[in-house]
């Protein structure tokens, strides 16, 4: 057995049994040299695990009574991670003004127990490094309607069993539907968990925002595979955000890292063009949805797009300079850098 995590686990397994082991049993039953067995087993000491020892003739290996939940085999940094991923987790949701007695069970509070409760399953040796990062860590709310555990796992399992699940589903526009979907895939996108999956009464790819998805019900029917309609499941539902918006592109003075923090939350198509400049393609709803990204770049820019949306934006922005203008102290601006627009 030569992967050594394989080999670990496997070891635990045999030492949960809670009887003692002879050392050339195991050693037959790991595949391994008796040598190998001992580092094996002064690793799982390493790790915090309790394993006791009975040397010479008739000797053992035995998990010490009690100790049937033993510690997580991670290192340093998968522990760090692990921590952190669970905080960001805690920190989505909404308020609980905002918030039924079901969604009080979200996902994230689900993650606020486990990030309290982590150090309690890794090894002694982790445990002064997660509780430093835990005091000097703080994670700003983010509001997003939260999802239950127990909707994701339903879900995915349907979707590892290829079973058809059955659900109501509100809308944006509060109105209840009866679906019965065949789930492919869950998506986490801009902090929105998504369901795509193929709709049978509709016969066709639907994607659907969990945290709208009420009762979701394992028939037991499983369904044939189908070839996703795009390469991946992020891309079509990418490609459902952009029908039937206008596709926009900009050229930014900026390099890549700050046109990214700007427009954060936004679906969009990013490349350096060099070390000073960044291209973006967006897909908008309106020239004033675009007014009101291009706000937060806080750099010039370039604008391409249709003439109809070119106009727009330079109507608005002579509106804008005229409202901003003092003419005691301000120069006349010339037409093509009114409010700081180009085209």
């Amino acid at each position: 057995m030569a992967d050594v995590t394989e080999r670990m686990l496997a070891l635990l397994s045999l030492l949960q049994t809670g009887r003692a082991i002879g050392g050339t049993e195991l050693a037959r039953r790991l595949e391994v040299s008796p040598r190998t067995l001992r580092r094996d087993v002064d690793r799982l000491r390493g790790y915090g695990y309790p394993v006791e020892t009975q040397p010479g003739p008739g000797g053992f290996y035995r998990l010490a009574a009690g100790r049937t939940m033993p510690p997580l085999v991670l290192d340093d940094d998968e522990a760090v991670a692990t921590l952190l991923a669970l905080a960001s987790l805690a920190s989505v949701g909404l308020t609980d003004g905002g918030r039924d007695d079901a969604a009080n069970h979200g996902i994230d509070d689900a993650a606020s127990r486990a990030y309290g409760k982590l150090d309690q399953l890794l090894p002694t040796r982790l445990r002064p490094l997660l509780t430093a990062i835990r005091a000097g860590l703080e994670t700003s709310p983010q509001q997003a309607p939260t999802v239950t555990a127990q909707h994701l796992g339903t879900i995915a399992e349907a979707i590892t069993n290829r079973e058809t699940i059955t659900f109501r589903y509100v809308d944006a526009a509060r109105n209840t539907t009866e679906r019965r979907v065949d789930p492919y895939r869950q998506i986490h996108h801009l902090l929105r968990w998504y369901l795509m999956g193929w709709d049978t009464r509709r016969e066709d790819w639907r994607v659907f925002r969990v945290d709208r998805v009420h009762d979701p019900v394992r028939t037991g029917h499983r369904y044939p595979i189908r070839d996703l309609p795009n390469e991946s499941a992020t891309e079509y539902l990418r490609q459902n955000f952009r029908r039937g918006k206008e596709p926009v592109d900009l050229l930014v003075d900026a390099p890549v890292e700050h046109v990214v923090d700007a427009l954060k939350f936004q679906e969009f198509r990013i490349r350096a063009a060099n070390d000073d400049s960044t291209t973006v393609g967006i897909d908008v709803d309106s020239w004033q949805w675009l007014v009101h990204i291009l706000a937060f770049v806080d750099a010039d820019f370039r604008i391409d797009g249709s003439e109809a949306l070119l106009r727009s934006c330079r109507l608005f922005a002579q509106r804008l300079s005229a409202a901003t203008h003092d003419s005691r102290t301000d120069p006349a601006l010339p037409p093509d850098k009114l409010g700081g627009w180009h085209h």
